[in-house]
């Protein structure tokens, strides 16, 4: 088994939620992450969901605020969160700004110097995550989902489309879906990543749909209208453009009233895991 530790592990809904950490070799330093395991992993293997969080987030973040244990349990999903990003590596600029360095990883592989050796979300939370999960774990291996908010919207929609055949089911709640033209994106691609906008395509999904990625089932997106960042950061209309041009079948559902927080995606949860559940029992 991997080499895991222990941080807490308390009984929830029948089933079991534990945060850990463990050594990571992607990252270069610890990575913290949180699992929530239902009862009946006692019997047979289960699907596992992975949950990327948005700016600011922790592993602990989704596990506590988002309402979903419950809903996980009832299903049989086994609901994986890491953190967002490295900590306490002492970079220069590292805990500067909120929407960049620490918290803030964007889930790719840097390239550009500092960050190229430590910030590796991309690989972390889609290589080394799972191995270390499935290891330690009652999950099948055969039966993954990945779904994420905001940033981690952002991560899962890159995740699915550079790894089809790794994932049966990809959702997003306000993801950034176009990172490449707004400022988020622009600010963290250009320093993870350097100057040459060319090579921020492949870490943007509208842009991976245009360039011929497709993910083989649907994508659920859900998109508040209230949302104080829909219009300068999210662009949910750009994905949209590009899904039809693709032809890439994608569920948009725009809600009055939502706005952007952790209230958004407590009402549409249950709607969002039975998504994965269904996709990933088949």
């Amino acid at each position: 088994m991997a080499d895991v530790t222990i941080r807490s592990e308390q009984a929830c809904f029948g089933g079991t939620i534990g945060f850990y950490s463990h050594a990571s070799t992607e990252i270069g330093t610890e990575m913290k992450f949180s699992v929530f395991v239902p009862a009946q992993a006692s019997a047979r293997p289960l699907p596992a969901l992975y949950f990327l969080a948005g700016l600011t987030c922790t592993e602990e973040t989704f596990m506590i605020k988002a309402n979903a244990l419950r809903h996980a349990a009832e299903l049989g999903l086994v609901l994986v969160a890491p953190d967002t990003s490295p900590r306490g590596l002492g970079l220069p600029g590292e805990d500067e700004d909120w929407d960049f360095g620490t918290g803030a990883g964007f889930y790719l592989d840097a390239e550009a110097e500092p960050w190229r050796r430590n910030y590796r979300m991309y690989s972390y939370v889609t290589r080394e995550l799972p191995a270390l999960v499935e290891a330690r774990f009652p999950v099948d291996t055969a039966r993954r989902g990945v779904f994420g908010h905001s940033m981690g919207g952002h991560g899962a929609l890159v995740a699915a489309l550079r790894n089809p055949q790794a994932y049966r089911s990809v959702s997003a709640f306000a993801p950034i879906c176009n990172p490449v033209a707004v400022p988020w994106g622009e600010k963290a691609f250009g320093n993870y990543l350097g100057p040459d906008r060319a090579r921020w395509a492949s870490w943007d999904a509208s842009e991976l749909l245009k360039q011929g990625s497709r993910f083989a089932g649907p994508v659920l997106v859900d998109q508040g209208l209230k949302d104080e960042f829909l219009g300068p950061q999210l662009r949910p209309d750009a994905l949209e453009a590009a899904a039809a041009g693709a032809g890439q079948e994608l569920v948009l559902r725009r809600h009055e009233g939502y706005d952007h927080s952790y209230w958004f995606i407590q009402t549409f949860i249950e709607d969002h895991l039975k998504w994965h559940a269904e996709r990933l029992r088949a």
